[in-house]
């Protein structure tokens, strides 16, 4: 089991762990997950026919499960023009999201896969595209009677669009390669909460700053208030009021500086900060009022930490912090990118702590904001890297901009995320070592991500062709660990692969000074040990029992832990994912060495202290 030293506090505001949007949480919802009615759509005459206006679907799916998947209750990998979804609302429902007194009633969705239509009662409420980001509708005005409505949703997601940030979702029929099973239509949370008529708080940026002893919350209401708006923080860790602070709102954005007097003397300085050993969290509570009249009241949380790089290495809270990391796919066999259940999420966590990393390079998915919440709760650093499209066009250039907008959007306040990866492996922009397009496209994210939150490093394009990227991110799936040894050995070696060629046969670096910048080997192993027997498993080098995999693990991170050149690693990868047996664990979870013997290797000689 993990261990954690000293126990966690308990966070007040998130209660388990359950609710969808875990740093702004209301206390009245409806979860809308559970069976829907389900409709295929291959001709696309629904809308022709109006189903959103008389849904009488034949078959049901569990939500938030993807029809691809046997937990949906479809199991159908099948590619379809439009899928179909219907749910009445019921009275209870609407009456414990909040509804009344002149409140509105907000219907979130955390992800639909890829294209989405909402339709309540009939009446068209929204729409949204993006298959990874949230998005959310008011209802209200939609609904004929009091007490109930009917919710559809047509969900398109053309496997044949690879202009669509799709990440490890095959385009083809069956899984190749390193390509799984699509994860169409609905598959995170949906639920129901109402919000007050008047500005309503819709979102809520953190931000510390560590040396001043402050906390910067950046908050946005629905609406420009009409009057002035007071809207009141207050900051506690545990039973101790650390902060309060208010201030008028005039408009739908406001700032707020947020002194942490505690903060200020340095001797007690690290008892509030975060980091993996000592995950602290601190509660959040912001109310709105105009006139004395309370308006609206919400529940949030944020860490005090912040991340950089500096002569080449990885900073945690201004000290230097070697990365332990493992590739996280965030699949299950059953469900396919959508959890089980939310205590998966905080069981994953859990298990990649056990195996001793204290990172994980969550690849190709933006992740569902609960495992996020328990990155935070645990003590997991997190590099979060945005699903791939694989064309480059005006259409695709606009899509990956724009999920990527969203998801930093959606997840910036998180403590546990440490570095922003917004191209990986040149997925998208596979000839941007010779097109000035694609280069411009890497660049201007790099940018815009460094406009949006300064606070974080940057990886521009993980594994090789990077520009003004932080951190000199490599992968190399060499399976000899004495080749591994000797090209990490130290700086002047991996310094002949900068301004040379990497192992992949790309150059690793296109512009930018990287002299100062750290180095990681941010994919490597990929030992396939296919214990369960699967049909065409598949790896970079293959394990034949026990003994064989322990050996070739044990000499790859041996010449890891060997350099002097790597500030971190992050090793490939977490779980078996179909075909991909390549994991420390299975795709059951079930590791295939001991958990200690695992950690053992992966931790190695340098301990776990936290300045290694």
């Amino acid at each position: 089991m993990l261990r954690i030293d000293p126990p966690l506090p308990p966070i007040a505001s998130q209660g388990d762990g359950t609710y969808p949007r875990p740093q702004l949480v209301r206390s009245e919802w409806s979860d809308l997950t559970g069976r829907w009615g389900f409709a295929v759509d291959d001709d696309d005459r629904g809308i022709r026919e109006q189903w959103f206006a008389n849904p009488s679907f034949d078959a049901s799916i569990v939500v938030p499960f993807p029809p691809e998947s046997s937990a949906s209750g479809i199991g159908d990998p099948r590619p379809h023009t439009a899928l179909w979804y219907h749910r009445a609302l019921t009275h209870d429902e609407v009456l414990a999201a909040g509804h009344g007194d002149g409140r509105r009633l907000i219907l979130r969705f955390g992800a639909v896969d890829y294209r989405a239509i909402v339709w309540v009662d009939g009446q068209r409420v929204g729409s949204h595209e993006g298959g990874h980001t949230p998005f959310a509708v008011d209802i209200t005005d939609a609904l004929e009677r009091d007490g109930g409505g009917h919710v559809v949703v047509r969900v398109e997601d053309r496997a044949t669009d690879v202009a669509q940030p799709r990440g490890k979702q095959d385009w083809r029929d069956e899984p190749h390669a390193i390509w799984y099973h699509r994860t169409s239509g609905i598959w995170q949370p949906v639920w129901l909460e109402s919000v007050p008529a008047g500005p309503a708080i819709e979102w809520i940026h953190w931000r510390a700053d560590l040396p001043s002893g402050r906390v910067h919350a950046r908050i946005g209401l629905t609406t420009t208030p009409a009057s002035e708006c007071v809207v009141d923080v207050e900051l506690r860790h545990g039973d101790t009021l650390l902060a309060r602070a208010s201030t008028l709102a005039r408009e739908s954005e406001i700032e707020i500086d947020i002194p942490i007097p505690s903060q200020a003397n340095g001797q007690a300085y690290e008892e509030l900060v975060w980091s993996p050993e000592n995950p602290r969290l601190i509660d959040a509570v912001i109310r709105t009022s105009d006139d004395g009249a309370p308006l609206d009241t919400v529940s949030s949380y944020l860490g005090l930490r912040s991340t950089s790089v500096d002569r080449r290495c990885f900073l945690l809270n201004d000290k230097p912090r070697f990365v332990r990391s493992v590739l996280s796919q965030g699949y299950w066999p059953d469900t396919h990118l959508a959890a089980p259940s939310a205590h998966a999420l905080r069981q994953e966590v859990e298990l990649i702590k056990e195996l001793g990393f204290n990172a994980a390079r969550v690849h190709q998915k933006f992740e569902d904001p609960r495992f996020l919440f328990w990155a935070d709760r645990l003590g997991l650093m997190i590099w979060a890297e945005a699903p791939a499209v694989f064309s480059f066009t005006p259409t695709a250039v606009e899509r990956t901009v724009r999920e990527w907008l969203e998801v930093v959007h959606r997840d910036v306040s998180h403590p546990s995320i440490v570095t922003w990866v917004p191209l990986n492996e040149s997925w998208g922009v596979q000839h941007i070592a010779h097109d000035s397009r694609m280069l411009h496209h890497a660049l201007a994210l790099v940018h815009l991500t460094k406009a949006l939150d300064p606070t974080r490093p940057v990886v521009s394009n993980d594994g090789w062709e990077q520009a003004e990227t932080d951190i000199v991110a490599i992968h190399d799936y060499e399976g000899d660990g004495e080749v591994m040894g000797a090209r990490y050995k130290d700086r002047a070696a991996v310094d002949e692969m900068i301004t040379g060629v990497g192992p992949a046969g790309r150059r690793l670096v296109l512009t930018g000074d990287v002299d100062d910048a750290p180095v990681m080997l941010t994919e490597f192993g990929g030992i396939s040990f296919d214990v369960h027997r699967t049909d065409h498993a598949w790896g970079y080098t293959s394990a034949s029992s026990d003994s064989d995999f322990r050996d070739r693990l044990s000499s790859l991170m041996a010449g890891i832990h060997d350099s002097t050149a790597l500030a971190g690693y992050c090793y490939t990868q977490l779980t078996d994912t179909l075909q991909e047996t390549n994991g420390l664990v299975g795709a059951d979870r079930v590791p295939k060495l001991p958990v200690d013997e695992l950690r053992a290797i992966m931790v190695g000689p340098r301990g776990s202290q936290p300045w290694e």
